[in-house]
This record gives C-alpha cells, sequence and structure tokens, in this order.
C-alpha cells in the first residue's frame, strides 16, 4: 500500500488543489476522488513555464488560440479556459460520483474573485446578488462540479439561495468558528427549502497552515509546544462542529470539512517543515485538498508513511489552554481574511493580464 492509499484507507478523501490534466490523471492513479481549482492555478497552466523555458508551444495556447479567434476578450478567456479545465478533471472523477450516488467525485469551480478586490465598487447585497448569478450560471449542466464561494459577507449571503436552488457548494476561505457557524447555517436554510434533500453537498473550507504562520508572527508568547498547533486545532475544533450539527439531519450525502492549506510552510522559524504534518493530522475523516508537491512528498516518504485516524485527537490539555488564553480569534480572522482577499483577487487580474500577453504572442 503507498502512503496515499494508506491515507485514502483511514477515511480521508483526497482532493488535488489542481486541474493539470497530467496531475489529475496521476493523483487519480494514486488514490485521489476530486480536485480543485483558482485563479493561481489556472494561470500556472496557461503559462507553462516549462514548455516556455524549453522553447516549447504552450499545452492550452491552441486552446486559448480558439477562444481568441472566437473573438473573446481576454476575461472571457480566462472563464473559458476554467470552465473546460474543470470540465476535462471532472471527466476524470465521473466514475467516482456515481458510485459514492453523488458523496464524492466533485471538482471546485471558483467563482469571479474580484468580487472581493479592493476596487470594487459594488455594495454586499449587489455582490450576493452576483455570486448567486454566476453559481447558478458555472453549475448549469454539470453532475460533480461545485460551486466555490467565499466566506466574506457577499458570499455568505448567497449561500441559502445557491442550495436551495441545487447547486453544490464549497465555502472558502473560512479561518474561524464565527465564519463556519454562518455558512452552515446559511446552507441550512438552503437544505431547509429543498425538496430533493437526498442530492445536497455542501463543504467547508478550513485554512490551515496560514493560521500557524499568523501565530509565529503575531503570537509569538505561545509555548513551543501550542506553536504550530493552531491551524489544526482550530480545524479540528470546527470539523467536531460540523460533524455533530449534520448527525441528525437525515442527509444522503455527507456535508463535510475541507482541510485545505495543507501545505507545510517554510518560514523564518522553520525553515525545513515536515510536509507530512498537516496531512496526518486530520487523517481519518472528511477531505483534504493536497497542493501536487505535498503528495509528491508524502508518496516519497522513505520508509512509507502510514497513516492512521488522527482527525479526532487533541494535543494535551496545556497546550488547549495556552491557545485559548493568548490567540485572539476574531484579530486573527480580521487578518487572515485580508491577506486572504488579496490572494483572492490578485491572482485573477495576473490571470487575465497573461492571457493578454498570450494573446499578443499567439497572433
Amino acid at each position: 500500500m503507498t502512503p496515499l492509499q494508506s491515507l485514502a484507507a483511514t477515511g480521508t478523501k483526497l482532493w488535488l488543489d489542481s486541474v493539470d490534466p497530467e496531475l489529475i490523471k496521476l493523483n487519480r492513479s494514486q488514490g485521489a476522488t476530486g480536485a480543485t481549482s483558482n485563479p493561481i492555478i489556472i494561470a500556472g497552466l496557461l503559462e507553462d513555464k516549462k514548455n516556455l523555458d524549453a522553447g516549447k508551444p504552450g499545452r492550452f495556447d491552441a486552446d486559448m488560440k480558439t477562444f481568441f479567434d472566437q473573438g473573446l476578450n481576454d476575461e472571457a478567456v480566462a472563464w473559458a479556459m476554467t470552465d473546460k479545465l474543470v470540465k476535462q478533471a471532472q471527466d476524470v472523477f465521473t466514475d467516482v460520483w456515481a458510485s459514492t450516488n453523488g458523496d464524492d467525485g466533485w471538482v471546485s469551480f471558483e467563482l469571479d474573485p474580484l468580487l472581493e478586490d479592493k476596487a470594487q465598487t459594488k455594495n454586499t447585497a449587489e455582490r450576493t446578488e452576483e455570486y448567486i448569478r454566476l453559481g447558478k450560471k458555472w453549475a448549469a449542466g454539470h453532475t460533480n462540479r461545485m460551486i466555490k464561494v467565499p466566506a466574506t459577507p457577499g458570499g455568505l449571503g448567497a449561500i441559502e439561495e445557491l442550495v436551495a436552488s441545487g447547486v453544490a457548494v464549497n465555502i472558502t476561505l473560512i479561518f474561524s468558528e464565527r465564519q463556519y457557524k454562518l455558512a452552515q447555517q446559511a446552507a441550512w436554510r438552503g437544505v431547509q427549502r429543498r425538496s430533493d434533500k437526498q442530492n445536497v453537498k455542501t463543504v467547508y473550507s478550513i485554512f490551515v497552515s496560514r493560521v500557524d504562520v499568523y501565530t509565529e508572527e503575531h503570537v509569538s508568547s505561545l509555548s513551543p509546544a501550542a506553536q504550530g498547533q493552531v491551524g489544526i486545532v482550530n480545524a479540528k475544533r470546527i470539523w467536531k462542529m460540523n460533524k455533530d450539527f449534520w448527525a441528525d439531519k437525515g442527509l444522503a450525502r455527507k456535508q463535510e470539512l475541507i482541510f485545505a492549506s495543507t501545505g507545510a510552510k517554510k518560514t523564518p522559524k522553520n525553515p525545513n517543515p515536515d510536509p507530512v504534518k498537516y496531512v496526518a493530522a486530520f487523517a481519518g475523516s472528511d477531505i483534504e485538498t493536497n497542493p501536487p508537491e505535498t503528495n509528491d512528498a508524502v508518496a516519497k516518504t522513505n520508509p512509507p508513511h502510514v497513516f492512521t485516524r488522527l482527525v479526532d485527537q487533541m494535543p494535551p490539555a496545556e497546550v488547549l489552554a495556552d491557545i485559548d488564553a493568548k490567540v485572539d480569534n476574531a484579530k486573527m480572522e480580521e487578518t487572515l481574511m485580508s491577506e486572504g482577499l488579496a490572494k483572492f483577487a490578485d491572482p485573477h487580474k495576473k490571470l487575465i493580464e497573461l492571457i493578454g500577453k498570450k494573446r499578443a504572442a499567439l497572433k
């Protein structure tokens, strides 16, 4: 059994944080059962630096050229290519979706990040309206496409209507219990309006490693045993809240957490992080979206890492007490959301800029 197969055997659903067709095929063979996308991923694929450095055409240049020739502007090409790449990934996981009756095999499609740009002039209600419109548009006609909406005021406002209208949603950029509860309650209101409750699927993306990067910089007074554990503790607490809430709701499909941002990040105080740390911490339940580099590092562990269920195990009581005494969750959420929204909107601008350069180069 390979390390990734060992992870899946604990009960974890492994989703790849990429829609690269080659990586999708590879990771599907290693046990991945779903995928996620975002503008950073799409931009990296369209730029295709590996081929560019080798003096070869990009893998997706011909597809872009077709859309250019159809008269699409740069932003429209960005969405057309996102739609195409996500659909190709969906096709790989259709068998998983069918065999699990829609409980797995999903691929996430992220809605317009520019709705959260600092230059955005729409108010919260207008952003909500646009999230609803775009969510319904990009979900239409797809069986295993999940619509990714951020846990911002505008995004949270769209969840009830999207769920009620039959859209599978991935609520992303969650850093706190407060955000999770708002997302969960909105989803539940939408569920109660559904006549086909057996088809409901919602997931909640909790960001993990970014929390530990934050505490290393902003909460240096944490004990050595607590430092580097806050992201894990935060996510596990939300995992239990989610599990307990949905336990008696009688839905056929699981409403799950996605443990996101599971790649161990290098920091000044931790230049050589353990690539298995976060992957191992949440083994045993729900979903992990791992970057390709993390899956590769896990696959190459020597001796091969054998995963066991750890998702419901917490650090010692004194570590939890230290975290609760010193971490201001409201301040943490505010800081990480501010950083997260910049990472959310700026890559989409760069994607559109990249497509403009490709248009000029492919004339």
